[in-house]
């Protein structure tokens, strides 16, 4: 057999290997880069200039709650933590807390009808109407209207329907804007924000930018990890 003068089948066969191996670990990386640590949580840079909230816009803690109006746990949320930390950090001027809809649960469950957008967008028109007062009204509204998340129930029809009762909402207003998508495109960019932070799913609660976690590192909590929260963005 003839060969190239100073070739070693077993350098090359060694040399190949390594460069293999280097590329498995950069593959690795790639795949991992941007996730974060076990319970290490994740950091949301979020613009929350124009996002509905509640409490006094010089507060010095910001909390930012991620939802889905089709989402059953945030509507416990919603029904029990969130009344919670408005009387004891909101109103005392602790604490701002804003609301971000991430529309996804339509979409994931494959839906014909994307309602979690549609809902989102109503939510929008009310805001655009009426400011913060009138988001948080007709949010409390579609929280108590929820329907079964694996069916369709936020149709443009009910959600005009539960928008009218609403204090102060003009339906004519709410309908045309409705109707005519107008809110889709900050929707979408809603739902592009919450995508960049790499949040997985609703609710998710974010302090300061930085998201909440409980005792064990999980995203599962309770009113004392998100107050514990707020409390040490304070110290």
């Amino acid at each position: 057999m003839t060969r190239l003068q100073g070739s070693n089948p077993n350098r090359t066969l060694l040399v190949a290997g390594t460069l293999l191996a280097v590329l498995l670990i950069a593959l690795a990386l790639v795949a991992v880069r941007g996730k974060p640590a076990p319970g290490a949580g994740l950091n949301g840079n979020f613009n929350l200039e124009g996002v509905p909230f509640i409490g006094k816009a010089e507060a010095p803690v910001s909390v930012v709650v991620i939802e889905d109006f089709k989402c059953p746990v945030c509507k416990t949320f919603e029904d029990t933590i969130a009344p919670a930390l408005t009387s004891t950090y909101i109103e005392t001027g602790k604490a701002r807390m804003y609301s971000v809809i991430w529309p996804f649960l339509a979409e994931n469950a494959k839906l014909p009808t994307d309602d979690s957008k549609l809902a989102a967008q109503a939510a929008r028109c009310a805001y655009d109407q009426g400011g913060n007062e009138t988001f948080a009204r007709y949010k409390n509204i579609l929280f108590r209207g929820q329907g079964d998340e694996s069916t369709v129930w936020a149709t443009k029809g009910r959600l005009k329907e539960l928008a009218g009762n609403v204090e102060g909402l003009d339906s004519s207003r709410f309908a045309t804007c409705l109707d005519t998508d107008a809110t889709a495109a900050y929707v979408d960019a809603q739902e592009k924000m919450v995508s960049d932070a790499r949040v997985n799913h609703t609710p998710t609660v974010f302090v300061n930018g930085k998201e909440v976690l409980n005792a064990q590192g999980q995203s599962s909590y309770l009113l004392a990890d998100v107050g514990r929260a707020i409390d040490d963005a304070t110290k």
